[in-house]
């Protein structure tokens, strides 16, 4: 495990008063995304199978990750007594569920797979991060911090692996690069928008992809400043292989900044 645990947070210095409601919203479906990890951790443990110290390694990132899921997920049911996370977990792991009959890579070998994880550890630490600015709620600054560090420590995990993997892999940087966009793409898939779904909408109401996958943007692109941006851009730049301090990096901020503010202003618009 990392460097903290449950009893590590100070759950006495909650304050419901600095509660933001859309943050919580969020909160909850990020919960059973994180609580999830036990099946990230046996489906990678079948890619890696042949790696004895990798998988525990990752079984150690899998039982971080689910401990993740519980600290956000008692935060949400302080924040809302009448949520039950225990209830609402049960209903993402009967609607959402991962290849976890795979044996290989989904990405084609096992330097795609940890270009992968790259992206998601990016993504992931970057979110906590802004998260972790935005909030005024201490207890979910300390959490959100706290998973925002083993974030970047697991990018870190990851990236190490997946340089000793293209020593036999010999992934390409333009083949790394077009699995870190099609990771990237797949952060609108059913997951999220599932777990939004079923952390927040009442249990006879039909699923709709796109309208939670909005609504769960809508209320996180608003979230990131341009410092989040630019060094979730260089770690996805150090991923491929590039430069991460030029003129890319700068372009891809601006570009990646435009993305966020102007779907924001367009599902708020719609009403997500």
């Amino acid at each position: 495990m990392g460097t903290w645990t449950l009893d590590t947070i100070a759950w006495d210095r909650f304050d419901g008063s600095k509660v933001d409601p859309e943050i919580l919203r969020n909160i909850k479906a990020a919960a059973m995304v994180e609580r999830n990890g036990s099946d990230y951790g046996i489906y990678l443990s079948r890619v890696f199978a042949d790696d004895p110290a990798f998988v525990g390694d990752i079984k150690r990132w899998s039982g971080e990750e689910i401990q993740h899921g519980m600290a956000l997920g008692r935060w949400a049911q302080m924040a809302d007594p009448s949520w039950d996370f225990d209830v609402a977990f049960e209903r993402f792991r009967k609607g959402y569920k991962l290849p976890l009959d795979a044996m290989e890579s989904v990405r084609g070998s096992q330097a795609g797979e940890m270009m992968a994880r790259c992206i998601v550890e990016t993504g992931t630490s970057s979110y906590y991060s802004a998260l972790q600015d935005a909030t005024e709620e201490p207890v979910l600054k300390q959490i959100c911090g706290k998973i925002a560090a083993d974030e970047f420590r697991h990018y870190k995990l990851f990236y190490d692996h997946m340089q000793r993997c293209l020593e036999r892999d010999r992934l390409s940087k333009l083949r790394r690069l077009w699995i870190g966009w099609g990771r990237l793409a797949e952060s609108e898939d059913d997951e999220l928008s599932y777990a939004y779904y079923a952390a927040n909408e009442p249990q006879d109401a039909p699923y709709d992809r796109v309208k939670a996958r909005r609504a769960y943007a809508r209320r996180a692109f608003p979230l990131y400043r341009p410092f989040h941006v630019q060094r979730a851009m260089a770690m996805v730049l150090k991923a491929v292989g590039l430069d991460t301090t030029g003129r890319l990096n700068a372009w891809m901020t601006r570009a990646g900044l435009w993305f966020l503010r102007s779907r924001a202003a367009k599902y708020a618009e719609q009403g997500a």
